[in-house]
């Protein structure tokens, strides 16, 4: 069992991308997988809570944390096996997301690439599905290994396993069990461009490569999205509503340009970004918070703000969607 040293009074406004105003009674940074038992083990004998955070781009902290907040910063990504049909890559829970897309592109891989930009460390990635320009880490995923509390042991977990879903997982219903270690994706030997998204469909060239196509997603967020380390949020905030048939034509009957996407089961997701831009609420501000000027979608802290006010702004704005619309939107972030 590998000893650890917990940090009293631990800070974590510069460890979360909203900068809100957070601490820990006691903090830890874990560096490598035998950390865990010793975490888990302390945790039980002072009878403390573990809170387990990664880049803490998807969170929206409480001020004050009576517990052990671990920091998961394990790190390392190596070629775990090659052919003609793939190439299966691997990288630890604690490597940023957008290095590990940066990294396959340079070894000459596809299929990661319209995930790029995306913040936040690869552990947290199966835990919210993470997902864009048409493409969900579920697409790639081949495996993950993860520390489960309940029994001190190591897991592997199948894609079945996951039961991945649009922003969801099974580690988002049982959140207070498992450690995710490291990270198996697929990639295609034969790689096919994913150009099913507004702004990607005129990149249609013979030498079109998976760095083109990331070079222009990441043109694509730049231009949209602020940047957290300029002005903190947590990205997307709220997730696109997948709704019935009757309650997308409501909308498509007053905006028939209104973002609508079918679904496999029939429903209809639509954008909550554009939902939350037509209720008026784009650039709307409420104490220290507000949604962004650039995109009706990112909630922003202005400066000194707290999850109360993260809270208040996220709880008027769906109320007013639901009043304008009929739908009701769920924040993607995790409170905590």
């Amino acid at each position: 069992m590998t000893p650890l040293s917990l940090l009293p009074d631990f800070d974590l406004a510069d460890r979360n991308t909203l900068a809100l105003i957070a601490s820990s009674r006691f903090g830890v940074t874990i560096t490598e997988p035998g950390m865990l038992p010793a975490l888990f083990d302390t945790a039980r004998t002072r009878t403390l809570p573990v809170r387990i955070l990664g880049g803490g781009s998807n969170v929206v902290l409480a001020p004050a944390y009576d517990g052990i907040t671990a920091l998961v910063a394990i790190k390392g990504k190596r070629i775990v096996a090659a052919d003609d049909g793939a190439t299966v890559v691997e990288a630890a829970a604690g490597e940023s997301w957008h290095d590990l897309v940066l990294w396959t592109v340079e070894q000459g891989l596809g299929g990661l690439e319209n995930l790029a930009l995306i913040p936040g460390t690869v552990g947290a990635a199966p835990v919210q599905n993470i997902g864009a320009y048409g493409a969900e880490l579920a697409d790639m995923f081949e495996s993950l290994l993860a520390y489960d509390r309940n029994t001190g042991a190591e897991r592997i977990f199948t894609r079945d396993d996951c039961a991945f879903a649009y922003r969801d997982s099974i580690f988002k219903h049982e959140p207070d069990r498992y450690v995710v270690l490291s990270v198996q994706l697929r990639l295609p030997g034969a790689w096919t461009p994913n150009l099913n998204f507004a702004g990607l469909s005129d990149l249609a060239a013979p030498d079109l490569t998976p760095r083109r196509v990331m070079d222009r997603v990441i043109e694509l967020r730049t231009s949209k999205l602020p940047d957290w380390r300029v002005t903190p949020n947590a990205g997307s905030f709220f997730q696109n509503p997948i709704v019935s048939t009757d309650a997308a034509q409501t909308v498509l009957a007053e905006f028939p340009a209104a973002p609508n996407f079918p679904q496999a089961d029939g429903r209809t997701k639509l954008s909550a970004g554009w939902l939350i831009e037509k209720a008026g609420l784009k650039g709307f501000s409420m104490g220290p918070v507000g949604m962004s000027e650039r995109h009706a979608l990112v909630v922003v802290n202005h400066g000194g703000a707290t999850q109360a006010d993260v809270s208040a702004l996220s709880a008027h704005v769906k109320e007013t969607v639901k009043a304008r619309f009929g739908i009701q939107l769920h924040e993607e972030p995790i409170f905590c």
